[in-house]
C-alpha cells in the first residue's frame, strides 16, 4: 500500500478542524436565543403596551393641560369607553391667518391618529410642526389623567351619559375664554345630575358678531343640554365663538364634576353663588314649587354692589338689597351715558331692576335694544350675587 502524502494529511485534518468551527458557529444563536429566554427577556411579540395602557384608562371625558406653542395654544380632550380611547378632540388650536387652512388639515388627522394609536406615540403631521407638538403634549396630559383616574379606580361607566351623573346640583360658570372677537364664558345650570340649561353669559359684540351670535348661541346652548356634556359641534360660520364656548362649558363643566364627586351637590348651589341656582326654572320670585324657595333663601340679608362690567359704551355695575334671604331691590350704580346711552339706559334699567327681583336671581332676558348694557348689567349682577350667596 502507498504511503499518504504528509501534504494531503495536513489539508484533510485542516479541512477537519474549519468544518467543526462552522457547526459550533452554526449552533451559537440557538444557545443565545435559549439563554435570553432564560433570562426573561421579552420578545417583539410580547411587547404590546399601547394595548395593555389603555385598558388602564378610566372611562369618561378627559382634558389636557393647554399647551403653548408659537402659534397659540393646543388643548386636548379624550373620551374614554370600555378602557379605550373612542374620540379625541382639540378643543383649542391656533386660528388666525394661514394656523386655520393648517389645521384644518392637521387636526383631524392628530385626532385619527390618537385614537388609532390608544395613545400618546403619533407621528407630527407634515407642515404642521407646532399644532402636532402642541397636540402632542396636551395628549400626553390627557392620558397622564385619565391613568391616574384608571389606577385609582375613579373612572365612570361610560362617556357623556355618565359624566352628566356625577356632576353636583346647582348653577356654575365657566372661565371666561378669550378669542379674537372678545370673550366668551358659561353658565350651566345642573339638577337631578343632569344639565337642564345652559346659556353664555358673555359672547363677542359689535358689528357682524351680533348677528353671528344671535344665530350660533341659542344653537351651542341647546346642543349642551342635548349633549349633556362638551361634546358639541361647532356652529357653522361661528368658529371663533363656538371655540371659546366649548372650552369654557368644559371649565364649567370640571367644575360641576368636582362638585359631584366631593359629595357638595343637592338641594343647593355647591359653589357660593347659590342665589343663581334659584333661576333654574324661571320662577323663583314666585314662590310657587321647590325652586321658588331654595336658592333665595341662601342669600344673606343686606345690600352687596357688585364688580362694574365694562362694556362698549359704559361701565354697568349693579347693587342689589336682600332681605329674608331673598333679593328685595336691585339697581344700577353705574350704567352708560351720553348720547344715545342716556335713552337707551333709561328704557332698560328700569326693566332689568325689576326682572331680578321678579325672578330672584340672574336669569333674566336681555332688553331688545340695549345688547350691551344688558349684557353688563348681568355680568355684575352675577358678581353681586355670588357675593350674597358666599
Amino acid at each position: 500500500m502507498r504511503k499518504s502524502h504528509p501534504v494531503r494529511r495536513a489539508v484533510l485534518a485542516t479541512a477537519a478542524t474549519v468544518s467543526g468551527i462552522v457547526l459550533l458557529l452554526t449552533l451559537k444563536p440557538d444557545s443565545d436565543q435559549g439563554s435570553a429566554d432564560a433570562a426573561g427577556a421579552v420578545p417583539p411579540a410580547a411587547a404590546q403596551s399601547p394595548q395593555g395602557g389603555a385598558q388602564a384608562i378610566a372611562n369618561g371625558t378627559v382634558t389636557g393641560e393647554a399647551a403653548d406653542t408659537q402659534y397659540g395654544a393646543v388643548q386636548v380632550r379624550l373620551t374614554v369607553s370600555g378602557g379605550k380611547i373612542t374620540k379625541a378632540e382639540a378643543v383649542q388650536s391656533p386660528q388666525g391667518g394661514q394656523s386655520d387652512q393648517i389645521n384644518a388639515n392637521a387636526v383631524p388627522k392628530l385626532n385619527q391618529a390618537a385614537v388609532a394609536a390608544q395613545g400618546g406615540e403619533i407621528d407630527a403631521v407634515s407642515g404642521a410642526t407646532y399644532t402636532s407638538a402642541g397636540y402632542k403634549k396636551s395628549l400626553q396630559s390627557a392620558l397622564d389623567k385619565a391613568k391616574a383616574a384608571g389606577a385609582a379606580g375613579t373612572g365612570n361607566d361610560g362617556g357623556g351619559a355618565g359624566s352628566a351623573q356625577a356632576l353636583g346640583d346647582g348653577t356654575v360658570a365657566g372661565e371666561a375664554a378669550d378669542t379674537q372677537y372678545g370673550a366668551v364664558q358659561v353658565r350651566l345650570t345642573v339638577s337631578g345630575g343632569k344639565i337642564t340649561k345652559a346659556e353664555a353669559v358673555q359672547s363677542p359684540q359689535g358689528g357682524q358678531s351680533d348677528q353671528i351670535n344671535a344665530n350660533a348661541v341659542p344653537k351651542l346652548n341647546q346642543a349642551a343640554v342635548a349633549a349633556q356634556g362638551g361634546e358639541i359641534d361647532a356652529v357653522s360660520g361661528a368658529t371663533y365663538t363656538s371655540a371659546g364656548y366649548k372650552k369654557s362649558l368644559q371649565s364649567a363643566l370640571d367644575q360641576a364634576k368636582a362638585a359631584g364627586a366631593a359629595g357638595s351637590g343637592g338641594d343647593s348651589a355647591q359653589d357660593g353663588s347659590a342665589g343663581d341656582a334659584s333661576a333654574g326654572d324661571g320662577s323663583a320670585g314666585s314662590g310657587q314649587g321647590e325652586g321658588g324657595g331654595n336658592a333665595p333663601a341662601a342669600l344673606e340679608d343686606g345690600t352687596v354692589t357688585g364688580d362694574a362690567a365694562q362694556t362698549e359704551y359704559g361701565a354697568v355695575q349693579v347693587r342689589i338689597t336682600v332681605e329674608g334671604g331673598r333679593i328685595a331691590k336691585a339697581e344700577a350704580v353705574q350704567a352708560p351715558q351720553g348720547g344715545q346711552s342716556d335713552r337707551v339706559t333709561n328704557l332698560s334699567v328700569p326693566r332689568l331692576n325689576q326682572a331680578v327681583v321678579k325672578t330672584g336671581g340672574a336669569d333674566i332676558d336681555a332688553v331688545s335694544g340695549a345688547t350691551y348694557t344688558s349684557a353688563g348689567y348681568k355680568k355684575s349682577l352675577q358678581s353681586a350675587l355670588d357675593q350674597a350667596g358666599g
